[in-house]
């Protein structure tokens, strides 16, 4: 996404996760490190990714990640995609996935659920 051109807000619901995804982000992969900052790490309109806990699109972005627990807002209708990501494995976070799913499909938006195949690869569900 990030290649393509596209910046991204990845929203978390709180700044230890924040944080941790930070850390996770800088030691990962040498190979596949994905250019990034968060709140102290710089002017944030530098950043082609960045990381808060807050309602905020500081770098300009047009893609929201939203992970499992993070505040939303009706703000975020400005982006032009946004990717909700949460554990399939999580009996709460599945049912507010599916709250969620119901109310942004009642207003009329086009949805996609994508989940992860067996190979570890990204699937469209059908």
């Amino acid at each position: 996404m990030v290649a393509d051109g596209r910046r991204v807000v990845i929203r978390a619901p709180s700044a230890e996760v924040v944080q941790a995804l930070n850390d996770r982000l800088w030691t990962f992969d040498e190979a596949s490190f994905i250019p990034h900052g968060a709140a102290g790490d710089g002017d944030p309109a530098s950043q082609p990714v960045f990381l808060t806990d807050r309602i905020e699109n500081p770098n300009g972005a047009n893609v929201l990640v939203l992970l499992a627990g993070a505040e939303t807002s009706p703000e975020d209708a400005a982006f032009d995609l946004t990717i909700r990501l949460f554990d399939g494995r999580d009996e709460e976070a599945i049912g507010e996935a599916r709250r969620e799913w119901k109310r942004l499909k009642d207003e009329g938006l086009a949805l996609s659920y994508w989940r992860e195949g067996d190979d570890g690869g990204w699937e469209k569900a059908r």
